[in-house]
Protein backbone atom coordinates (compact mmCIF):
# COMPACT_ATOMS: atom_id res chain seq x y z
CA UNK A 1 0.00 0.00 0.00
CA UNK A 2 1.17 3.74 -0.53
CA UNK A 3 1.78 5.61 2.68
CA UNK A 4 -1.07 8.44 2.97
CA UNK A 5 -0.20 12.21 2.96
CA UNK A 6 -2.68 14.68 3.99
CA UNK A 7 -2.32 17.81 1.93
CA UNK A 8 -3.94 21.00 3.83
CA UNK A 9 -4.42 23.81 1.04
CA UNK A 10 -4.25 23.12 -2.41
CA UNK A 11 -1.21 22.61 -3.84
CA UNK A 12 -0.07 23.27 -7.43
CA UNK A 13 -1.45 20.54 -9.81
CA UNK A 14 1.96 19.60 -11.19
CA UNK A 15 3.54 18.87 -7.84
CA UNK A 16 0.00 16.75 -6.85
CA UNK A 17 0.16 14.58 -9.76
CA UNK A 18 3.56 13.71 -8.57
CA UNK A 19 2.90 12.83 -5.51
CA UNK A 20 0.42 10.54 -6.67
CA UNK A 21 2.47 8.45 -8.03
CA UNK A 22 3.76 7.12 -4.68
CA UNK A 23 1.10 8.08 -1.92
CA UNK A 24 -1.94 8.14 -1.12
CA UNK A 25 -3.01 11.54 -0.80
CA UNK A 26 -5.94 13.35 0.93
CA UNK A 27 -7.32 16.52 0.62
CA UNK A 28 -7.40 19.53 0.43
CA UNK A 29 -8.72 20.79 3.75
CA UNK A 30 -11.51 23.73 3.57
CA UNK A 31 -10.23 24.95 6.70
CA UNK A 32 -7.15 23.75 8.97
CA UNK A 33 -9.15 22.47 12.05
CA UNK A 34 -9.74 18.77 12.86
CA UNK A 35 -13.09 18.66 12.08
CA UNK A 36 -12.32 19.42 8.16
CA UNK A 37 -10.30 16.48 7.71
CA UNK A 38 -11.00 14.11 5.00
CA UNK A 39 -12.22 10.41 5.83
CA UNK A 40 -8.91 8.23 6.12
CA UNK A 41 -7.12 11.37 7.40
CA UNK A 42 -5.88 9.03 11.13
CA UNK A 43 -3.71 6.60 8.38
CA UNK A 44 -1.47 10.36 7.29
CA UNK A 45 2.17 9.90 7.79
CA UNK A 46 2.82 13.69 6.60
CA UNK A 47 0.96 16.84 6.64
CA UNK A 48 1.74 18.91 3.77
CA UNK A 49 0.82 22.61 4.51
CA UNK A 50 2.34 26.09 4.29
CA UNK A 51 3.48 28.14 6.85
CA UNK A 52 0.31 30.71 6.90
CA UNK A 53 -1.81 27.90 7.95
CA UNK A 54 -2.56 27.37 11.78
CA UNK A 55 -0.97 24.03 12.38
CA UNK A 56 -1.99 23.48 16.23
CA UNK A 57 -2.41 20.98 18.57
CA UNK A 58 -5.46 20.64 18.22
CA UNK A 59 -5.30 19.47 14.44
CA UNK A 60 -1.99 17.66 15.41
CA UNK A 61 -3.23 15.61 17.66
CA UNK A 62 -5.89 14.57 15.14
CA UNK A 63 -3.36 12.94 13.55
CA UNK A 64 -2.11 9.87 15.09
CA UNK A 65 0.45 8.30 12.69
CA UNK A 66 1.60 11.88 12.12
CA UNK A 67 5.74 11.52 11.81
CA UNK A 68 6.41 14.91 9.65
CA UNK A 69 5.22 18.26 9.13
CA UNK A 70 6.23 19.22 5.37
CA UNK A 71 5.98 23.06 4.62
CA UNK A 72 5.90 23.67 0.96
CA UNK A 73 7.28 27.20 1.23
CA UNK A 74 10.04 28.52 3.53
CA UNK A 75 7.76 29.96 6.69
CA UNK A 76 6.97 27.57 9.29
CA UNK A 77 5.29 29.95 11.26
CA UNK A 78 1.80 28.19 11.62
CA UNK A 79 2.96 25.64 12.93
CA UNK A 80 3.16 24.61 17.24
CA UNK A 81 6.65 23.67 16.68
CA UNK A 82 6.60 22.42 21.03
CA UNK A 83 3.50 20.66 21.06
CA UNK A 84 4.96 19.13 17.38
CA UNK A 85 8.52 18.21 19.43
CA UNK A 86 6.83 16.72 22.15
CA UNK A 87 5.05 13.95 19.79
CA UNK A 88 8.49 12.97 17.74
CA UNK A 89 6.99 14.94 14.85
CA UNK A 90 9.83 16.09 12.43
CA UNK A 91 9.28 19.42 10.27
CA UNK A 92 11.14 20.55 7.07
CA UNK A 93 10.35 23.56 4.65
CA UNK A 94 11.51 24.87 1.70
CA UNK A 95 15.19 26.10 3.09
CA UNK A 96 16.58 28.71 0.05
CA UNK A 97 14.82 26.70 -2.54
CA UNK A 98 13.04 30.19 -3.93
CA UNK A 99 16.01 32.50 -2.56
CA UNK A 100 16.60 33.58 -5.64
CA UNK A 101 12.89 34.44 -7.31
CA UNK A 102 11.80 36.28 -4.09
CA UNK A 103 14.90 38.52 -3.71
CA UNK A 104 14.55 39.18 -7.36
CA UNK A 105 10.74 40.45 -6.59
CA UNK A 106 11.80 42.29 -3.50
CA UNK A 107 14.31 44.29 -5.58
CA UNK A 108 11.70 44.79 -8.18
CA UNK A 109 9.14 46.13 -5.54
CA UNK A 110 11.77 48.36 -4.49
CA UNK A 111 11.76 49.91 -7.78
CA UNK A 112 8.19 50.06 -8.51
CA UNK A 113 7.64 52.29 -5.10
CA UNK A 114 11.44 54.05 -5.19
CA UNK A 115 10.79 55.00 -9.11
CA UNK A 116 7.09 55.09 -8.66
CA UNK A 117 6.60 52.75 -11.67
CA UNK A 118 3.30 52.12 -10.45
CA UNK A 119 2.12 56.26 -10.72
CA UNK A 120 3.46 55.84 -13.96
CA UNK A 121 1.36 53.18 -15.40
CA UNK A 122 -1.71 54.98 -13.54
CA UNK A 123 -0.81 58.41 -14.76
CA UNK A 124 -0.79 57.14 -18.59
CA UNK A 125 -3.59 54.69 -18.39
CA UNK A 126 -6.02 57.96 -16.67
CA UNK A 127 -4.70 60.20 -19.82
CA UNK A 128 -2.75 62.43 -18.09
CA UNK A 129 0.48 62.68 -19.97
CA UNK A 130 -0.03 65.41 -22.30
CA UNK A 131 3.61 66.22 -22.85
CA UNK A 132 6.37 67.71 -21.05
CA UNK A 133 5.48 71.08 -21.49
CA UNK A 134 1.89 70.62 -19.56
CA UNK A 135 2.18 68.00 -16.96
CA UNK A 136 4.62 65.67 -15.84
CA UNK A 137 5.56 63.37 -13.00
CA UNK A 138 7.87 64.67 -10.50
CA UNK A 139 11.57 64.20 -10.48
CA UNK A 140 12.46 61.11 -7.25
CA UNK A 141 16.15 60.26 -6.07
CA UNK A 142 17.56 56.93 -8.01
CA UNK A 143 19.12 54.14 -6.26
CA UNK A 144 22.66 54.78 -6.94
CA UNK A 145 24.32 55.71 -3.40
CA UNK A 146 21.17 55.36 -1.63
CA UNK A 147 21.14 53.02 1.42
CA UNK A 148 19.09 49.97 2.20
CA UNK A 149 18.21 48.67 5.15
CA UNK A 150 17.89 44.30 4.88
CA UNK A 151 15.84 43.09 8.27
CA UNK A 152 16.31 39.59 8.18
CA UNK A 153 19.89 38.78 6.86
CA UNK A 154 19.25 35.34 5.67
CA UNK A 155 19.20 33.26 2.52
CA UNK A 156 16.87 36.03 0.96
CA UNK A 157 18.27 38.56 2.48
CA UNK A 158 21.76 38.31 1.48
CA UNK A 159 20.82 37.93 -2.34
CA UNK A 160 18.99 41.02 -1.93
CA UNK A 161 22.20 42.61 -0.23
CA UNK A 162 24.29 41.45 -3.49
CA UNK A 163 21.58 42.47 -6.12
CA UNK A 164 21.79 45.95 -4.50
CA UNK A 165 24.79 46.47 -4.50
CA UNK A 166 25.03 45.98 -8.22
CA UNK A 167 23.05 49.19 -8.14
CA UNK A 168 25.33 50.84 -6.54
CA UNK A 169 23.45 50.92 -2.90
CA UNK A 170 25.09 51.30 0.86
CA UNK A 171 24.10 47.95 2.29
CA UNK A 172 23.34 47.58 6.43
CA UNK A 173 21.27 45.29 8.32
CA UNK A 174 19.85 43.86 11.37
CA UNK A 175 19.75 40.23 12.43
CA UNK A 176 19.43 38.88 15.98
CA UNK A 177 22.98 38.89 16.16
CA UNK A 178 25.74 40.41 13.74
CA UNK A 179 27.60 38.85 10.79
CA UNK A 180 31.34 39.81 10.29
CA UNK A 181 32.12 37.68 7.53
CA UNK A 182 29.95 39.91 5.54
CA UNK A 183 31.29 43.45 4.19
CA UNK A 184 27.96 45.40 5.02
CA UNK A 185 27.37 47.92 8.29
CA UNK A 186 25.57 46.21 11.19
CA UNK A 187 22.92 47.95 13.22
CA UNK A 188 22.11 46.61 17.02
CA UNK A 189 18.38 47.45 16.58
CA UNK A 190 16.02 47.84 13.99
CA UNK A 191 14.85 51.63 15.01
CA UNK A 192 19.05 52.38 14.44
CA UNK A 193 18.92 50.58 11.02
CA UNK A 194 15.67 52.59 9.80
CA UNK A 195 17.01 55.73 10.72
CA UNK A 196 19.98 55.12 8.88
CA UNK A 197 18.01 53.52 5.71
CA UNK A 198 16.39 55.05 2.58
CA UNK A 199 14.97 51.68 1.97
CA UNK A 200 14.30 49.39 4.58
CA UNK A 201 13.56 45.44 3.51
CA UNK A 202 11.61 43.32 5.63
CA UNK A 203 13.14 39.91 4.65
CA UNK A 204 12.80 38.38 8.16
CA UNK A 205 11.63 34.99 8.95
CA UNK A 206 8.16 35.27 10.92
CA UNK A 207 7.73 34.66 14.57
CA UNK A 208 6.35 35.88 17.84
CA UNK A 209 9.54 37.65 18.48
CA UNK A 210 9.05 39.76 15.28
CA UNK A 211 5.20 40.65 15.21
CA UNK A 212 4.58 44.17 14.97
CA UNK A 213 8.77 44.61 14.88
CA UNK A 214 8.05 47.20 11.84
CA UNK A 215 5.98 50.17 14.55
CA UNK A 216 5.23 53.49 14.11
CA UNK A 217 8.59 54.50 16.10
CA UNK A 218 10.49 52.43 13.23
CA UNK A 219 8.44 53.87 10.57
CA UNK A 220 9.03 57.23 11.78
CA UNK A 221 12.71 56.75 12.24
CA UNK A 222 12.34 55.34 8.41
CA UNK A 223 11.36 59.09 7.73
CA UNK A 224 9.55 61.33 4.97
CA UNK A 225 11.83 60.06 2.14
CA UNK A 226 12.02 56.38 3.57
CA UNK A 227 10.30 53.26 1.54
CA UNK A 228 9.22 50.28 3.04
CA UNK A 229 8.90 46.96 0.88
CA UNK A 230 8.07 43.56 2.89
CA UNK A 231 8.29 40.44 1.21
CA UNK A 232 8.49 38.37 4.66
CA UNK A 233 5.08 37.83 6.20
CA UNK A 234 2.46 40.54 7.08
CA UNK A 235 2.42 40.01 10.57
CA UNK A 236 6.15 41.80 10.98
CA UNK A 237 4.63 45.21 10.53
CA UNK A 238 1.87 47.02 12.27
CA UNK A 239 -0.48 47.28 9.24
CA UNK A 240 -2.06 50.09 11.33
CA UNK A 241 1.19 52.10 11.64
CA UNK A 242 1.95 51.83 8.00
CA UNK A 243 -1.27 52.65 6.67
CA UNK A 244 -1.41 55.90 9.20
CA UNK A 245 2.38 56.03 7.85
CA UNK A 246 1.31 56.20 4.15
CA UNK A 247 -1.71 58.63 4.76
CA UNK A 248 0.45 61.38 6.65
CA UNK A 249 3.65 61.67 4.37
CA UNK A 250 5.76 59.94 7.46
CA UNK A 251 7.32 57.76 4.53
CA UNK A 252 7.45 58.22 1.15
CA UNK A 253 5.71 54.87 -0.07
CA UNK A 254 6.03 51.04 0.79
CA UNK A 255 5.66 47.75 -1.37
CA UNK A 256 3.99 45.07 -0.40
CA UNK A 257 4.16 41.01 -1.49
CA UNK A 258 2.37 39.92 1.88
CA UNK A 259 -0.38 41.78 4.34
CA UNK A 260 -1.24 40.68 8.08
CA UNK A 261 -4.63 38.53 7.40
CA UNK A 262 -4.37 37.30 3.92
CA UNK A 263 -6.12 37.25 1.99
CA UNK A 264 -7.74 40.31 3.36
CA UNK A 265 -5.81 43.79 2.25
CA UNK A 266 -7.18 46.76 4.35
CA UNK A 267 -9.08 49.53 1.95
CA UNK A 268 -6.84 52.11 3.78
CA UNK A 269 -3.66 50.56 1.72
CA UNK A 270 -4.97 50.27 -1.57
CA UNK A 271 -7.01 53.95 -1.40
CA UNK A 272 -3.63 55.05 -1.25
CA UNK A 273 -1.21 55.97 -4.59
CA UNK A 274 1.84 56.01 -2.85
CA UNK A 275 1.65 51.73 -2.18
CA UNK A 276 2.31 48.94 -4.39
CA UNK A 277 0.47 45.52 -3.66
CA UNK A 278 0.82 42.39 -5.00
CA UNK A 279 -0.96 39.65 -4.12
CA UNK A 280 1.86 37.41 -2.23
CA UNK A 281 3.34 36.19 -5.50
CA UNK A 282 7.45 36.72 -4.58
CA UNK A 283 8.06 33.23 -5.10
CA UNK A 284 6.10 32.47 -8.25
CA UNK A 285 8.70 31.63 -10.77
CA UNK A 286 8.68 28.47 -12.27
CA UNK A 287 12.45 28.25 -11.60
CA UNK A 288 11.46 28.55 -7.67
CA UNK A 289 8.32 26.33 -7.93
CA UNK A 290 10.51 23.58 -9.42
CA UNK A 291 13.26 23.69 -6.89
CA UNK A 292 10.65 23.88 -3.60
CA UNK A 293 8.69 20.57 -5.53
CA UNK A 294 12.50 18.81 -5.85
CA UNK A 295 13.22 19.59 -2.24
CA UNK A 296 9.80 18.67 -1.06
CA UNK A 297 10.13 15.05 -2.33
CA UNK A 298 13.50 14.31 -1.56
CA UNK A 299 12.15 15.32 2.13
CA UNK A 300 9.52 12.75 1.93
CA UNK A 301 12.03 10.01 0.35
CA UNK A 302 14.64 10.91 3.06
CA UNK A 303 11.49 10.45 5.67
CA UNK A 304 10.04 7.16 4.30
CA UNK A 305 13.50 5.90 4.65
CA UNK A 306 14.20 6.65 7.87
CA UNK A 307 16.50 9.03 6.68
CA UNK A 308 17.73 12.22 7.77
CA UNK A 309 15.84 15.09 5.86
CA UNK A 310 17.70 17.36 3.23
CA UNK A 311 16.28 20.49 5.12
CA UNK A 312 14.68 19.72 8.18
CA UNK A 313 14.21 22.36 10.85
CA UNK A 314 15.51 21.70 14.37
CA UNK A 315 12.53 21.31 16.82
Amino acid sequence: MKPTILMAPKMPAALVARLRQDYEVLGPMDRAAPEALPPGAEAARVLLTVGGWRTDAALIDALPNLGLVACYGTGIEGVDQAHAKTRGILLSNAADANADAVAEFAVGLMLASVRQIGKGDRFIRAGRWQGNAIERMPIVPGLRGRRLGIYGLGAIGGRIATMASAFGMEIGYHNRSPRPELPYLYRDSLGGLAEWADVLMVAVRASADTRHAVSAPVLRALGPSGHLVNISRGIAIDEEALCEALETSVIAGAGLDVFEHEPHVPERLKALDNVVLTPHIAAMADSAQAAQQALLLRNLDAFFAGEPLPSGVPL
